[in-house]
């Protein structure tokens, strides 16, 4: 391709050259379907002297990612081992509420549902 600038660009240039009307864009919309969003997982590598420590410095790692970036899956975090990735284990609860919304407290958690956020929903008469 000779001219590698953005389209804006080709186009601005195209329509200066020709004096074509500005309001119509030479370069339309692409032909093909836009491909749907596909689900990414990041592994994150640390050392703790035993796994309960591991779960809770992993907790905390995921909320604060999930704090400086809204768009991480704060629901979808897991803990494993660093050679198992089989024995993966989900970090928060999820269990989906009444009006569709999901636990975001850990998992295997005391007491009753609430969805995240400060003043989250509570649901469920408590946990086993």
């Amino acid at each position: 391709m000779q001219d590698n600038r953005s389209p804006h660009w080709r186009q601005r240039r195209a329509l200066g050259a020709t004096g074509a009307d500005r309001a119509r864009p030479l370069i339309g919309p692409p032909g093909r379907p836009l491909r749907p969003r596909r689900f990414f997982t990041v592994h994150l590598g640390f050392t703790a002297p035993g796994a309960a420590d591991a779960r809770e410095q992993a907790v905390a790692y995921a909320e604060a990612l999930s704090l400086l970036r809204p768009e991480v899956a704060l629901g979808a975090a897991a803990l494993s081992p660093a050679d198992a990735w089989h024995r993966a284990e989900r970090l928060f609860c999820g269990a989906v509420g009444p009006d569709g919304e999901r636990c975001g407290d850990v998992a295997e958690h005391p007491g009753f549902h609430h969805a995240p956020g400060p003043g989250g929903l509570g649901w469920g008469d408590g946990d086993a």
